[in-house]
């Protein structure tokens, strides 16, 4: 692994390390995986940016001047076979996806990684976001997940130069 900096999510046993401080968070049910593919339930092992940030303006401020608000209607294609496979789109989408903008809270903030983005990779498996967790203990898709105040805090102190480090 490359040398990190107190800004970089490292991934450690005792939850995440940011800023010198230590968060428990959540990973994906399948653990850490060097092979990720879509369906998996795995964690993708490597050196992930941050490449935006998404929040429900309905449920909270916004955490920092580059987040971009959640509108009705925005969801996250994870259909291998489009041509949108891992980006951003619009209802009415007629192909696989996910919400964004969900009853529960899981995605009122979401930080965006360059996992299999911008140019996906066939099944390589669709986006890694860094979101709150259901309950601490219960593992994601592959995501890495906090309690929704950790998130918070992390979310107003990210920039651009910080990755995400799952050794």
């Amino acid at each position: 692994m490359r040398h990190t900096t107190p800004e970089d999510l490292v991934l450690t046993p005792k939850g995440v390390r940011f800023w010198n401080r230590h968060f428990p968070c959540t990973i994906g049910k399948s653990g850490v995986t060097d092979n990720k593919r879509e369906g998996d339930g795995a964690t993708p092992r490597g050196i992930h940016g941050i490449v935006g940030m998404l929040y429900r303006p309905d449920r909270m401020d916004k955490p920092t001047d580059w987040a971009v608000p959640i509108k009705p209607g925005d969801l996250w294609s994870d259909d291998p076979h489009h041509e949108d496979y891992n980006l951003m789109v619009r209802a009415p989408y007629p192909h696989s996806h996910e919400r964004l903008r969900r009853a529960d809270p899981l995605y009122d903030l979401v930080v965006l990684t360059d996992w299999n983005w911008p140019r996906a990779e066939y099944k390589a498996g669709s986006a890694i976001f860094i979101h709150a967790w259901r309950r601490q203990g219960y593992p994601t898709e592959g995501c890495v997940a906090f309690r929704p105040d950790h998130l918070w805090w992390i979310a107003q102190r990210i920039t651009y130069r910080t990755r995400l480090v799952v050794p």
